[in-house]
């Protein structure tokens, strides 16, 4: 059989990455194909990742580029159908809830292939949010829905779907992270950065709620401003940030403040050096919500809500959503040695991919 592993953005590189060494195990069963859309396309944001996760050229590039969601997800839907129609999978594997996650398991579902969803059932519950409406469409197309936790099966099962279709499996992105990240301390990369263990924290800031309102984005960088008088921040700036940082007139802002270290988009091994060392991390990224709490490393998350509350009951993540004083108490608390502690969510193991791939073989 035929598999379709579809990834846009780098998020989903890593989620893909030990489905395919797995499904490599069984060649008489499955011929797995990479699919990258292209959603992310230039070097550090795409191809290095292939490179750090060991995985092949991919076996069909897309190329579709940035563009606005209406469009971006237009011309996906237009390549992917080619693809499919090319092909013939028996099956297509979605992960996350990027256009590309969205765009293909539409696609998919029109031409009657089984769409499986990794990450399913996780909800924001906040509709502002693009991520949230990808999710919900996903999950209302999707055969198989594999689960990181028994808070996405409580929301599948609200919206009506069968519990005989949901597979409580853990975290593939956590698979790759024992696998790869979490002993890597990344020591050429500290010192090219002029940076010591734990003697930095660690800032990703991407998303538009954030750094498209002007009023917003100047009080996190009025947090940073004074956060940084304490510790080192090293900051792998998004392309998006960097665009709004010029746009928005901040530039000045951030060259007065000493202490903020800006970097290019890093690939995954180097990204995982510098958050495997920090001290905490601040970020309105959802996936480092979870490889922080799999370390142990405190996690600040900027934004009011979050699509992964096990992070938080669970986890060393914190909501501090966008207010200056609540990022910088926060911040100084975790820096005064009373940084929140948590432990490991169940099944957050490393075995994801081998109980995603052994339901896969019962049922197909």
């Amino acid at each position: 059989m035929k598999v379709f592993l579809v990834a846009g953005a780098r998020p989903n590189f890593m989620k893909i990455a030990p489905i395919y060494e797995e499904l490599r195990k069984y060649p008489d069963r499955f011929e797995p194909f990479i699919i990258h859309t292209g959603q992310h396309y230039d070097d550090e944001m795409s191809k290095v990742f292939f490179e750090d996760l060991k995985l092949p050229e991919p076996d069909i590039y897309l190329e579709i580029g940035s563009a606005s969601h209406a469009v971006q997800t237009a011309k996906i839907m237009i390549e992917f159908e080619k693809a499919i129609l090319k092909e013939n999978p028996g099956l297509v594997v979605v992960v996350g809830d990027v256009n590309s996650t969205l765009a293909c398991s539409l696609v998919s579902s029109k031409l009657l292939i089984p769409v499986a969803h990794v990450e399913a059932g996780l909800r924001s519950f906040d509709r502002t949010m693009p991520e949230e409406i990808n999710r919900l469409v996903t999950d209302s197309l999707s055969d198989y829905f594999f689960t990181t936790c028994e808070d996405a099966n409580d929301n599948l099962k609200k919206e009506g779907i069968p519990e005989k279709k949901m597979f409580f499996v853990g975290n593939t992105m956590v698979d790759t992270l024992l696998k790869f990240g979490a002993n890597h301390k990344g020591t050429s990369t500290l010192s090219k950065l002029g940076v010591r263990e734990k003697e930095y924290a660690l800032l990703t800031l991407h998303r538009p709620s954030n750094v498209d309102d002007k009023r917003i984005f100047t009080s996190i960088i009025d947090a940073l401003e004074e956060i940084q008088e304490r510790i080192k921040i090293i900051f792998p700036t998004h392309p998006r940030t960097k665009k709004q940082i010029k746009n928005l007139g901040m530039e000045d802002k951030f060259v007065s403040m000493q202490n903020i270290i800006f970097t290019e988009p890093l690939g995954y091994l180097d990204f995982m050096g510098l958050l495997t060392c920090s001290k905490f991390v601040l970020t309105d990224s959802g996936g480092i919500q979870e490889e922080t709490t799999v370390l142990g490393i405190p996690c600040l998350t900027l934004r009011k809500n979050t699509e992964r509350p096990i992070t938080v009951t669970e986890g060393t993540n914190v909501l501090v959503g966008v207010d200056k004083e609540r990022i910088v108490e926060e911040s100084c608390r975790i820096l005064d040695g009373n940084g929140k502690l948590g432990r490991i969510p169940q099944l957050w193991d490393g075995k994801a991919a081998q109980r995603i791939i052994k339901i896969l073989m019962e049922r197909l």
